[in-house]
C-alpha cells in the first residue's frame, strides 16, 4: 500500500468545517502543519482560535475521521495548538472578506452618546433588571435610550422590556433595533436567533463579532444614553467592550455579601485595565422592608461599601455608591412580566432608588478627554 501524500490529507481535511464557523478549516488557515512518516502515520496540528475552545472535541473527532479515510493512512496523531494575535487577525479578515467593518459610531470621537457599560462580577445580582430599570428611568425625563443586551448566553433584556418574541427589521444592510412602549430602543443576541429557545455556544471571535454587529449594524440614530448589559464576569465580551468602546464608563453591581463584592471588585478592575472608568457602584438587594416597618439585611451589609472603597484606592479616583435598592417582590415580578418596576410601580422605594440612580447617570456631563477637538496646526513659530 502506497504512502498517502500531503495533498490527499489536505482535501480530506477541506472537508471538515469549524463547528461553528461552519466554513472548513483549512480555508481559515487553522491546519498548522502535516507530516506523515513512512509507515502512513499521520500528524496533524490545528490551530484553535482560542484556548479552552468548547467545541474541540468535535474538532478532533471530525478531523481523525476525515484523515483517516484517506487510503494508506495507518494513524492519525492530532495535535491542537492555539493562533496567535496575528493569525486570529488574518482570520477576522478571512471571515470579512476583506471588507472594512462598518465604524461604530459611539466610538467616534465626536459622539455625544453617553455609554454605560452595566457589569458584574457574577451572576444572580439583578444586573440585567438594573439595566432595564435604568433604560426606562431614563427614557422617562426625554432621554433617547437604547439598550444592548451584550450578555450573548443569558440574554434576558427583551423579555423584561416585554419584546421577547419580537424580531428586528432589516433595511439593506442595516438592523433596526426593536422598539418598546417606553421608547427605549433594544437589541440582543435572542432577537436574532431562528428560535427562543435555541443555545448560543460561540466562542472568542463568534463572541466579538456578535459585539461589533449589534453596535455598528444596528441603526441607532442620535441616542442620549446607551446602555449595555454585560454577561458576569471577566470574560470575551468585557475585552471586547474594552477594545471597540474605550470611551464607555462602567456602573458595577453587587449584593451586600461578601462573596459577590469580592468578584465584583475583579469586574471593576478589568474595565480599568481596558482604560475604562467605572463611574460608581450598585448595591442590589442591599435589605428587606418588613411588614413592621423595620429591615431585615438577608445577604449581609458593606458590600457596595467595600467595593466602592476598593476600587477607588486602586484607580486614584472616587468611586462612590450610587445607590442601594431594596429586595422587592415587585421588582421581579415586573421583570417577569415585561413591566419594569419603574414603570409598573414608580413610587415603591426600589423604583425611587432607581430613578435616583438613573438621575445621577443621565446628570453626568462628558468630559473632552479622548473627543477630537477639530484644531489643526497651521504653521510654526
Amino acid at each position: 500500500m502506497s504512502i498517502p501524500s500531503v495533498e490527499q490529507v489536505t482535501a480530506a481535511l477541506a472537508q471538515v468545517n469549524d463547528p461553528e464557523i461552519k466554513r472548513p478549516i483549512t480555508e481559515l488557515n487553522m491546519v498548522d502543519s502535516v507530516v506523515i512518516s513512512e509507515t502512513g502515520q499521520v500528524a496533524v496540528t490545528v490551530l484553535l482560535t482560542v484556548a479552552g475552545c468548547p467545541l474541540k472535541d468535535t474538532i478532533t473527532r471530525d478531523v481523525t475521521a476525515a484523515v483517516s479515510t484517506v487510503p494508506g493512512v495507518t494513524g492519525v496523531d492530532l495535535t491542537l495548538g492555539v493562533m496567535s494575535p496575528e493569525q486570529r487577525a488574518e482570520l477576522k479578515g478571512v471571515l470579512s472578506g476583506g471588507k472594512a467593518e462598518r465604524e461604530i459610531p459611539f466610538a467616534q470621537p465626536g459622539s455625544l452618546t453617553k455609554v454605560y457599560a452595566i457589569a458584574s462580577g457574577k451572576g444572580g445580582v439583578g444586573k440585567s433588571s438594573v439595566t432595564v430599570n435604568l433604560a426606562l428611568a431614563m427614557a422617562k425625563q426625554g432621554l433617547k435610550v437604547g439598550v444592548v443586551d451584550a450578555d450573548i448566553y443569558g440574554h434576558s433584556v427583551p423579555a423584561m422590556l416585554g419584546v421577547a418574541d419580537a424580531r428586528p427589521t432589516q433595511v439593506d444592510d442595516l438592523i433596526m433595533p426593536v422598539p418598546t412602549p417606553s421608547g427605549v430602543s433594544v437589541i440582543s443576541i435572542g432577537m436574532l436567533k431562528p428560535r427562543r429557545d435555541q443555545v448560543v455556544a460561540w466562542r472568542g471571535p463568534m463572541l466579538d463579532r456578535a459585539l461589533v454587529q449589534m453596535l455598528s449594524d444596528v441603526y441607532w440614530g442620535d441616542l442620549d444614553v446607551l446602555l449595555l448589559d454585560l454577561p458576569p464576569g471577566t470574560g470575551d465580551v468585557a475585552i471586547s467592550l474594552g477594545q471597540h468602546l474605550p470611551n464607555a464608563e462602567v456602573v458595577v453591581i453587587t449584593t451586600p455579601q461578601e462573596a459577590a463584592a469580592e468578584v465584583a471588585e475583579r469586574a471593576g478592575t478589568m474595565a480599568s485595565m481596558m482604560h475604562q472608568r467605572v463611574v460608581g457602584v450598585v448595591e442590589n438587594m442591599s435589605f428587606l422592608t418588613l411588614p413592621d416597618g423595620s429591615t431585615m439585611e438577608v445577604f449581609g451589609s458593606g458590600g457596595g461599601d467595600r467595593v466602592a472603597r476598593t476600587l477607588s484606592e486602586r484607580f486614584g479616583y472616587d468611586v462612590s455608591v450610587l445607590g442601594r435598592i431594596p429586595l422587592d417582590p415587585s421588582l421581579r415580578e415586573g421583570g417577569d412580566a415585561g413591566k419594569p418596576i419603574v414603570e409598573s410601580d414608580p413610587t415603591s422605594p426600589a423604583a425611587r432608588e432607581l430613578l435616583s440612580i438613573a438621575d445621577a447617570l443621565a446628570g453626568r456631563g462628558r468630559g473632552l478627554a479622548g473627543m477630537q477637538l477639530g484644531l489643526t496646526p497651521s504653521a510654526k513659530f
